[in-house]
């Protein structure tokens, strides 16, 4: 396939949705910090928006056959990774989520979504029953839960929980009995109690999950980003207080405005009306990819897709509860919108896996 050719089977659609998403996610970010000390992050969100497109079309060349035939060779690498970042990774807010490549910071755990959205696809694309059994869910539940442990001892627990609707999505394509659903949902909520009970989750990360719910009775203590983002989201109405003129967001009430909570940011400034653009560019999101996915010349190509879809629809359904107070705080950004390095290269190299799987739809 040609250069020309390849270019021209891209989904400009999908592309533009997310270069809008990216648009309003730095219009924010710079009306989030101008006149503060990170006065200028929006220029550091384009260079990794930037950076990440190029990681696109790079991704979207090599075959995604090729790729998934060294998803053993990948996961390994992605689990050597994790080790790497426990054993000397660098340390910020009581975390070690980052290692750092030639200067710059990078958080491994983005790496591992991609590896387990391949891994997975691999794995779903080579079973041959019309129903997954007992072995494979236990093989599935190994394959996502050793690095969901690892990511959880950083402690992470957000991303951790990303890599469950890979899981998920692909069971149910795959072909789940609705017993051994059942069955797993079981062991689910009793693996839940038992890391309530015993000592997986960090204090921190208890005391966040059992205040969302009350979080008036915490307000300077762990109730105090909901409370802050309810309050931004509540004071812009419908049409919201016009751009660069949130209160709120301006003077700093509403925390890491610029990323996990800038929707709340948004929502200030534009109002419902705002927000409701903007998740309607998100739902356009994933309805491309899904027709993406429908559209794929096999199994591990759809899959590869609707893995991506699971992780992107996981991400934005959990930030926007999180935003109004229906979710506990858990670190979860907006993909495409929230300033960050690592989560805007693993979006734009998760889209090029969606690329690489439509341009090669008509390739025998």
């Amino acid at each position: 396939m040609s250069e020309r050719t390849h270019t021209f089977e891209f989904d400009w659609w999908l592309l533009t949705i997310v270069m809008a998403i990216c648009l309003v996610g730095l219009l924010e970010i710079y009306s989030s910090t101008h006149g503060s000390a990170l006065h200028g992050m929006q220029w550091k969100q384009l260079t990794w928006i930037g950076i990440g497109f190029g990681g696109m079309l790079i991704l979207s060349r090599v075959d995604y056959n090729a790729i998934l035939d060294q998803s053993p060779l990948l996961y390994l690498v992605g689990l050597a990774a994790l080790l790497l970042v426990l054993a000397v990774g660098h340390t910020r807010f009581g975390a070690r989520r980052w290692i750092v490549v030639g200067g710059v910071v990078l958080q491994v755990s983005e790496l591992a979504k991609l590896i387990i959205i391949i891994v997975l696809a691999r794995y779903f694309s080579e079973v041959r029953t019309e129903r997954l059994t007992l072995a494979d869910l236990a093989k599935i539940g190994l394959l996502v839960g050793v690095p969901a442990g690892l990511i959880l001892l950083q402690p992470d627990l957000g991303t951790a929980l990303v890599l469950v609707p890979v899981a998920i999505i692909g069971a149910f394509l795959a072909g789940i009995n609705w017993k051994h659903a059942v069955a797993v949902l079981a062991l689910g909520a009793l693996v839940a109690v038992v890391g309530w009970n015993g000592h997986f989750l960090k204090p921190y990360q208890k005391q966040r999950l059992a205040t969302f719910v009350h979080p008036e009775e915490s307000p300077r203590g762990a109730g105090y980003q909901i409370l802050q983002s309810e309050i931004a989201v509540g004071s812009g109405g419908f049409w919201g207080k016009g751009f660069g003129k949130g209160s709120q967001n301006q003077l700093g009430f509403v925390p890491v405005r610029y990323s996990d909570f800038i929707l709340a940011a948004l929502a200030e400034e534009q109002g419902f009306f705002g927000v409701l653009i903007c998740m309607l560019l998100y739902l356009a999101l994933l309805l491309r990819l899904v027709d993406n996915a429908q559209k794929a010349k096999d199994r591990a190509g759809m899959f590869l897709v609707m893995g991506v879809a699971a992780i992107l629809a996981f991400h934005v359904v959990v930030n926007a509860g999180m935003v109004i107070g229906y979710m506990p705080v858990t670190g979860i950004p907006l993909p495409f919108m929230s300033y960050g390095g690592s989560v805007t290269i693993f979006g734009f190299l998760a889209l090029g896996l969606v690329m690489n799987v439509r341009t090669k739809r008509f390739v025998n």
